[in-house]
C-alpha cells in the first residue's frame, strides 16, 4: 500500500477518505498539521496556498481539503469562513439567520489538493445541492450535516449512514473524482 497523508483537524473527514482510498491502495495516515488559512474568495485559492505552504515544510504525499457551506439567503455565507462560522455560531447560529427566510436553498463544495511524489498535483471541486432544513436532525456526521439535506433527500447528512452520505456529498464526490484520477 502507498501511503498518503491527509492533512486536517477533522477525523470525520479521515474516514471518508479512508473508506474510498484504501480500496485502492493509499493506506490513508493522519497529519494533524496546521496550516494557515488565507482569506480568499474560494475554496481553491484556500486549498493551492496551503499545498504549497505543506510542500514548504517537505511534506511528501499528502492530501488536503476545503468544503464550505454556501447559503443562497445568506449571499453565499458562509462559505470559504465555514469552520469559523461553524466555531462561532454553530448550526443553531445558522438556523437563527435564517429565521423567516423562504429561500433556505445551500450547497456544499469541496475543493480537494493532493500532491503525491512522481505525479502532477491534482486540485478538483465537487459540490452538493439541498437545503437547510429547519431544525437540527440526526446523531452522525459533523460540521454543518444536522442541518443540510441533499437535493431529493428529506434525511440531513447527520442522518444517513456514511456510505449513503458518502454516495451523494460534496467531499464523497471531490474523493471519487480524486480515485478516478489516481487509477
Amino acid at each position: 500500500m502507498r501511503k498518503v497523508q491527509l492533512i486536517t483537524s477533522n477525523l470525520g473527514k479521515l474516514k471518508e477518505f479512508r473508506a474510498a482510498l484504501e480500496p485502492l491502495g493509499y493506506d490513508v495516515a493522519h497529519l494533524p498539521l496546521e496550516v494557515e488559512e488565507i482569506q480568499a474568495d474560494t475554496l481553491e485559492e484556500v486549498v493551492v496556498d496551503c499545498m504549497r505552504q505543506v510542500r514548504a515544510l517537505k511534506v511528501k504525499d499528502f492530501i488536503i481539503d476545503d468544503s464550505g457551506l454556501f447559503v443562497d439567503a445568506l449571499k453565499g455565507f458562509p462559505g470559504v469562513y465555514s469552520s469559523y462560522a461553524l466555531r462561532t455560531l454553530g448550526c443553531e447560529g445558522l438556523l437563527k439567520l435564517l429565521e423567516g427566510a423562504d429561500k433556505r436553498t445551500a450547497r456544499f463544495e469541496c475543493c480537494v489538493g493532493c500532491s503525491l511524489e512522481g505525479r502532477e498535483d491534482i486540485v478538483l471541486s465537487e459540490a452538493c445541492e439541498g437545503r437547510i432544513v429547519q431544525g437540527m436532525r440526526g446523531q452522525g456526521g459533523f460540521g454543518f450535516d444536522p442541518v443540510f439535506a441533499a437535493k431529493g433527500e428529506e434525511r440531513t447528512f447527520a442522518e444517513m449512514p456514511l456510505d449513503e452520505k458518502n454516495a451523494i456529498s460534496h467531499r464523497g464526490k471531490a474523493i471519487k473524482s480524486l480515485a478516478r484520477q489516481l487509477r
